[in-house]
């Protein structure tokens, strides 16, 4: 029987970021990612100046870019993904949306696409009325992905403090709630490695 001891570390993945170098998205998303690595998982970060190298995706198209060779192997592996993006117009970034639809070309694997992992999702915005539709839309995207959104999804508000909305205490809430979602992703992606392990299938 397996022990725990030889069984591989739960690898979970973080996508995000803007092409804005150590962007509040990014911030946000080392924050979550700070709670798998705490309780032991393998991490990875994927962050803005990552995803704006990459190349538009193409249908039909076979992978030959090494960035993109290097994501959708990556998170082929992952029992967890943490996902943030940018609240831009409304919607999902440009940036964040053509890293996941590189995802495409998991769609033949046993684990298609996000199938089996657990996905925290949350978002940016420069104030709060774009940030509900695009937490909105990224949990459907993970959905149609096939992937399991965390029970908790957030919005992070990254306009400067105004009177009479928390300040500093209302920051620090937000850094206790994304490391909550770390730590919904870290747990069911350590379950879920396991579970696979005693039934035989591949991590």
């Amino acid at each position: 029987m397996t022990t725990t001891e030889t069984r591989p570390r739960p690898l979970v993945v973080a996508i995000g970021g803007t092409g804005r170098a150590g962007s509040s998205t990014e911030r946000a998303l080392l924050t979550a990612l700070s709670s798998p690595e705490a309780a032991g998982c393998e991490v990875r970060l994927f962050g803005g100046e990552f995803l704006a190298a990459l190349p538009m995706f193409r249908p039909g198209a076979a992978p030959t870019d090494p960035g993109v060779l290097d994501l959708v192997e990556t998170v082929g592996r992952a029992n967890g993904v943490l996902l943030a993006s940018p609240a831009y117009h409304g919607g999902v970034s440009a940036m964040v949306k053509n890293a996941l639809d590189h995802l495409e070309h998991l769609a033949d694997r046993e684990r298609a696409y996000l199938d089996g992992r657990a996905v925290g999702c949350f978002v940016t915005a420069a104030g709060w009325q774009a940030g509900g539709a695009t937490l909105s839309a990224l949990r459907s995207i993970v959905h149609a992905l096939r992937g399991w959104p965390t029970p908790l999804g957030i919005t992070v508000n990254t306009s400067p403090p105004t009177p009479g909305d928390g300040g500093d205490a209302a920051r620090a809430q937000c850094d206790v709630q994304l490391r909550k979602i770390g730590w919904q992703v870290a747990e069911f992606a350590t379950r879920a490695a396991q579970s696979r392990v005693l039934a035989g299938m591949p991590t």
